[in-house]
């Protein structure tokens, strides 16, 4: 097995760059692992974790392409990154070249109306960039992650001084002005602002709100911190009251996992006076905690774009708890016709982590504790991530697997490799799982899947069942995947909550066979 690489010095680019870079040279044939990364210490570690590699002569301010495989194929996909990282989208078009923008201050000089800042360099560097932006006026936007709490909170406190927001760090999702930013969705412009501690939960309310004929005027994210008792919601207040200020926005909804009490009673609070409908969805928490005059709880993601939209246009709020019509409930027996008694597990494989926890919610509520890399209070933490136990709903997206490797969002080939493997499992019942569209995700999520799928032995795989979070108006067309995915066997539910209900249904037929059998 050959082993390459190359090291362009004083080259940066954005992780979503490379990540994207990675994926398309990992797929080359001949090639059995890729990595398009800078050369911090911990890239460096994971370079040589892989054998790809040890004592590089690179520093963090180095591109570093690494490749291993056969070696024409490394020979080609060393050339392939090579051409990705030099291309231009206007190449050839201009006949003066721009001089280099080489700080946030000559950005400034370019374009003096700026007023927000994305940050995305290795997590070492990202504290003291945020706070140059800060100090330069600007709003910052982190998609860096791995900065400590302790730094988060002193940026924080300094954005607060400032009057501006952080938005991360660890924020991939946020739409302003109307303008999509990391993995974010093509939404309608509209009247319903959104602050949100999780990105995924941020995609799959903003995608719902559009598909319900409504629209985003603005969507901010927090980063999953930001509630903690340590930081304290710094970040979601100020969003809170900037759209509680904000003339386009009529509707306001707020999406976290439950925040501690203390923290919780600051935003419900403000919330309360913010003069306008305030939807609240604090994952799993009692609703009971927190209904309040001028504030709604919601219990799902879908349910809180329901409520949203009914509260814009003044309509009843509808019924959002989870059930099936007798048609759905039909349906899903007959696609467990072909099951054995012995099909008993719920098999879930997630690349949005606010899925896989929504998922474990709706799957403990309706009787099944499972196990997870990312578990929910009282499911069990999983011993070994590489081998599901029992019923188990997996994040694909969490640390554990992207270390090195690109988000199965950007590239799902390790996410699919464990779709199939659930799939093959004797003891599985149903296989659950998400396709998240939109910019920066992969533009055909449901091809590769789907060329796997048809090698399984259908006459002994488990009901399959997904839910796609993405609109029409993403790159890759929501209604395009839906229907690829049918005409692979796979159900598609309208909502993540929907799917997880449906699953947990599905074993419950399961286990009806088991107890007629015995």
């Amino acid at each position: 097995m050959n082993v390459k690489h190359k090291i362009f010095k004083n080259l940066y680019q954005d992780s979503v760059s490379l990540m994207q870079i990675s994926a398309r040279i990992s797929k080359l044939p001949g090639i059995q692992n890729a990595s398009v990364v800078m050369g911090t210490p911990t890239n460096l570690d994971q370079i040589r974790d892989a054998g790809m590699g040890d004592d590089l002569p690179a520093g963090p301010n180095d591109l570093i392409i690494a490749v291993m495989g056969e070696e024409a194929a490394c020979t080609e996909a060393l050339t392939l990154a090579e051409e990705r990282l030099n291309s231009k989208p206007d190449e050839g078009q201009a006949d003066t070249k721009a001089p280099d923008v080489v700080s946030m201050e000559m950005a400034l000089e370019q374009v003096p109306d700026a007023n927000l800042a994305l940050i995305s360099v290795p997590g070492d560097y990202a504290a003291a960039e945020a706070i140059k932006a800060l100090n330069l006026g600007m709003n910052v936007m982190m998609f860096s992650d791995n900065v400590s709490v302790e730094q988060e909170k002193a940026i924080k406190i300094l954005a607060r001084e400032r009057n501006r927001i952080v938005m991360g760090p660890d924020c991939g999702t946020a739409i302003i002005n109307g303008i999509p930013l990391g993995f974010a969705n093509v939404v309608k412009r509209g009247e319903i602002g959104v602050v949100a501690a999780s990105g995924t939960g941020l995609q799959e309310v903003t995608c719902r709100i559009d598909q319900l004929g409504a629209g985003i005027s603005q969507a901010l994210g927090t980063g999953g911190h930001d509630l903690s008792e340590h930081i304290g919601g710094i970040s979601m207040l100020f969003g809170l009251q900037a759209l509680a200020e904000d003339e386009s926005t009529r509707v306001i909804v707020l999406i976290s996992k439950p925040p501690s009490q203390a923290v919780a009673e600051r935003i419900l609070e403000l919330a309360q006076s913010a003069g306008k409908p305030v939807v609240v969805n604090f994952l799993g928490a009692d609703p009971q905690t927190v209904n309040r005059p001028n504030v709604t709880a919601a219990t799902t993601l879908a349910g809180t774009a329901d409520l949203a939209v009914a509260l814009l246009n003044n309509q009843p709020l509808p019924e959002t708890h989870l059930e099936s019509s007798q048609a759905e409930l039909a349906m899903l027996q007959q696609f467990s016709l072909h099951l054995s008694a012995s099909h008993q597990l719920i098999r879930g494989v997630f690349a949005g982590g606010t899925f896989c926890y929504e998922a474990q919610l709706i799957c403990q509520q309706n009787g099944f504790t499972a196990s997870s890399n990312t578990p929910v209070s009282g499911n069990h933490k999983l011993a070994d991530i590489w081998q599901s136990s029992g019923h188990t709903l997996i994040d694909m997206g969490d640390d554990d697997f992207t270390r090195g490797k690109p988000h199965p969002m950007i590239d799902p080939t390790l996410r699919n490799q464990r779709l199939i493997a659930e799939i093959k499992d004797p003891h599985t019942a149903v296989v659950l799982f998400d396709l998240v569209l939109g910019y920066g995700a992969s533009e055909a999520p449901a091809t590769e899947l789907l060329e796997q799928l048809a090698h399984i032995d259908k006459q002994h795989a488990p009901v399959l069942i997904a839910h796609v979070c993405g609109t029409e108006s993403d790159p890759q067309q929501r209604s395009r995947q839906i229907s690829a995915l049918r005409e692979a066997g796979v159900i598609i539910a309208s909502s993540n909550a929907q799917a997880a209900f449906w699953a947990s249904q599905v074993a419950q037929i399961q286990m009806q066979k088991k107890e007629i059998s015995e």
